[in-house]
């Protein structure tokens, strides 16, 4: 089953264009894309030997993946026991919506004062969530939904924002996909509310598109909350 997502995966990057250059690069993308969004593994540790054997590459650049992910705090790496997916925490989840609200806010407010918003990526991403609803799709529907917000905030064209806002991508989409599987009917509700986004910035109204900004992060931060 594992194997075959990562199959599926290197499918999605070589169709991409992405060229994978090494052991360790591929190691990371798969830990970090793969692994660590899956709800069933917030808190386990991770085999090295395994994880070498799904991937296809030797321990080594296991460890060295393992050694980058710990750096940025996707992991932890407990003496004598291995590296363990860390959780998110309240706390953690609180601060990644404050940040977001910040840049998504931002963003919203300046392209409707400079009439630059990107209507049309943003309605082709929503329709593209639409038919996304399925059980087994929760993952590429939590990809697509951080497209859509990052092209909100892309285009804008601060280059120093958007690196801001991609260092949060991994934490965004593990936080997605547990919200996903931790409430029935989210997705749903994540639809009803990007829809709000689109209408607000159609209207022209930046005062009620970060209002419904607020709220889809307000809402997805209780869910996760809850548990």
């Amino acid at each position: 089953m594992v194997a075959s997502v990562y199959k599926l995966y290197a499918m999605s990057v070589r169709g991409l264009g992405v060229a994978v250059a090494s052991g360790r690069e591929k190691a990371y993308a798969y830990l970090k894309d793969t692994v660590l969004t899956d709800p069933a593994m917030q808190g386990a540790f991770l085999s090295e030997q395994e994880l070498a054997d799904r991937i296809g590459v030797s321990r080594t650049p296991i460890r060295e993946a393992l050694l980058m992910l710990a750096a940025e705090d996707l992991v932890e790496l407990v003496p004598k026991r291995g590296a363990r997916v860390a959780p998110l925490t309240g706390r953690e989840v609180r601060e990644l919506m404050e940040l977001r609200g910040m840049a998504e806010r931002y963003a919203a407010e300046r392209l409707v004062a400079a009439d630059r918003v990107p209507l049309e990526e943003l309605r082709a991403l929503l329709e593209r969530q639409r038919a996304l609803t399925g059980a087994e799709e929760t993952h590429e529907f939590i990809a697509v939904d951080h497209r859509f917000h990052a092209s909100l905030v892309s285009a804008v064209g601060n280059t120093l924002l958007d690196r801001h806002y991609d260092g949060l991508r991994s934490r965004q989409v593990r936080a997605g996909v547990v919200a996903v599987f931790n409430r029935q009917g989210r997705q749903q509700a994540v639809l009803d509310e990007h829809e709000a986004i689109v209408d607000a910035l159609a209207a022209g109204d930046a005062q009620a598109a970060c209002a419904a900004i607020d709220h889809h992060l307000e809402s997805t931060l209780k869910v996760l909350l809850d548990g």
